[in-house]
């Protein structure tokens, strides 16, 4: 039996136009395989598997009546903040345990549209709130190369479900590194597009002027696949930006015929990102791959950026705050979980909130609620906001003499499940990657090599405003030259 959880999106997609194999063969494929090894990961809420197999026998009359979709009939699965008509959309909460949605985000629309068949929902921290996906209601996902850790957050689901060959790519989301931080984890390629770039329409809020679906797969070229139908613009969302989408896969191919793809690039290093906290090995890994990057002809280029923790105070002043006021509407009364026998409308409330809540979930609402209050609004909440302002600026004059920036994605490889970390230490794993949340910038992180254990890292390239392109082509560029992108852990 042909092993298409080793094929790239580009094998899957030449296969079934050659007629080497049918959707119906990709879709039973993948089912058996989440069937028999999801019990180990935990990367699944809900599974649409028989939906997916009626859809597969769609694709496969489509195709043969003369469809020319190049993704029609390819699996996938959505991060389950994303709205799925039919199908339960649980933001890995309690509170919403029992919420079916009746419309598709817009993001499922395309990507349905384009002709990808979900296989379903991808477990998550709860409303997308840490950094690794141990705070899902759900339970904790387990990493597939080592099923003691975590995956990362809180898109750890969909990280884990691409590492464990159980769909080839996955949606996510990234309000300050939960598409980048589990890829660095789970050893796969994540891309968070630029702010806009992508509707948020149908996505579950949890910080609305940071939240950005983005893609995930082994690598760039299988992002670009999955991104491509995600983006563009969206009347039902205000946030999105009227802006020409190119075709990224096409660039990427297109480069792959230059001899020396990065010549001429400049790759910017903040000294910043590289101090005190930063594992040795982490350390020692993106160094080398910054050299790789050299002798493929870039070349770099010292640079400063705002110091990482004054951006991660920044963050933890204006996401939970935007939080409290997006969750404020889970009360009990409209939609999701409501509590028994309430006594009068304030218990309602409050044992709907405080039962349907994670604990996590909680501490950030707090935390957001006291930085909006009245005697601290001026002197909490709107001075993250200048200093977002001088965030971004510091981006802008970077990229004045360099053109994408190349930092660690995260300070670690995976750490156990069960960690006795505080909220603080955890957060600190996201200290690399919210800085570009901030500044609405896209970045891409892809594997690097792997630590002593054999955990994998990952380098993060961060590019200026609409440079997918950039991203993903100089990504591809370094991953046709390595095979960190083609390691898979021996779960299955």
């Amino acid at each position: 039996m042909t092993q298409f959880h080793h094929l790239s999106v580009h094998e899957l997609v030449t296969g079934l136009q050659n007629k080497q194999f049918s959707s119906s063969d990709l879709v039973a494929h993948f089912a058996s395989r989440i069937e028999s090894l999801d019990t180990q990961t935990n990367s699944f809420i809900t599974q649409t598997l028989d939906i997916a197999k009626q859809h597969a026998k769609t694709a496969d009359a489509l195709r043969a009546d003369g469809d020319t979709r190049p993704l029609l009939g390819v699996p996938m699965a959505h991060k389950d903040n994303l709205c799925t008509q039919g199908v339960l959309s649980t933001c890995g909460s309690k509170m919403l345990h029992n919420f079916v949605s009746p419309y598709d985000a817009t993001v499922v629309k395309n990507v349905a549209d384009a002709g990808f068949i979900s296989l379903g929902k991808l477990n998550m921290d709860e409303f997308a709130m840490g950094s690794d996906n141990e705070k899902s209601h759900y339970g904790a996902v387990h990493n597939p190369w080592d099923l003691s850790r975590v995956p990362g957050g809180s898109s750890g689901g969909s990280a884990a479900a691409v590492a464990a060959g159980f769909v080839p790519v996955a949606t996510g989301s990234d309000t300050g590194g939960s598409i980048r931080q589990p890829a660095s984890f789970c050893g796969v390629t994540g891309i968070k597009p630029t702010y806009g770039r992508v509707s948020r329409y149908g996505m579950i809020a949890y910080a609305s002027s940071l939240d950005q679906a983005g893609a995930f797969g082994k690598s760039a070229l299988d992002c670009a696949y999955l991104l491509q139908p995600m983006s563009g613009h969206d009347n039902k969302d205000s946030t999105s930006i009227a802006k020409d989408v190119p075709n990224w896969v096409d660039e990427i191919l297109t480069a792959r015929t230059n001899d020396k793809p990065l010549q001429g690039l400049r790759i910017g290093v903040p000294s910043e990102y590289f101090g005190a906290g930063l594992n040795d090995e982490v350390a020692t890994a993106v160094k080398s791959a910054l050299k790789h990057y050299e002798e493929l002809g870039a070349t770099l280029v010292d640079i400063h950026l705002t110091h990482p923790e004054i951006t991660l105070a920044t963050y933890y002043l204006l996401a939970p705050a935007e939080a409290s006021s997006n969750l404020s509407r889970f009360d009990g009364v409209r939609f999701g979980y409501r509590c028994e026998n309430p006594k009068d409308l304030h218990d309602l409330y409050t044992r709907s909130r405080s039962e349907g809540f994670g604990a996590e979930v909680q501490r950030r609402i707090i935390m957001g609620t006291y930085a909006l209050s009245a005697g601290y609004f001026d002197a909490y909440y709107v001075k993250a906001q200048k200093v977002r302002r001088l965030i971004a600026q510091d981006f802008a004059k970077a990229f004045e003499s360099c053109d994408v920036i190349a930092t660690p994605t995260a300070p670690t490889t995976a750490y156990k499940i069960g960690a006795s970390l505080t909220p603080a230490e955890i957060y600190m794993g996201d200290v690399y990657t919210i800085g570009v949340n901030l500044a609405g910038l896209p970045a891409i992180s892809h594997p690097i090599g792997f630590d002593g254990q054999g955990l994998p890292v990952g380098l993060q390239l961060i590019g200026n405003h609409w440079q997918e392109g950039k991203l993903l082509s100089v990504t591809d560029a370094y991953q046709q030259v390595t095979d960190f992108h083609k390691a898979a852990p021996s779960i299955g």
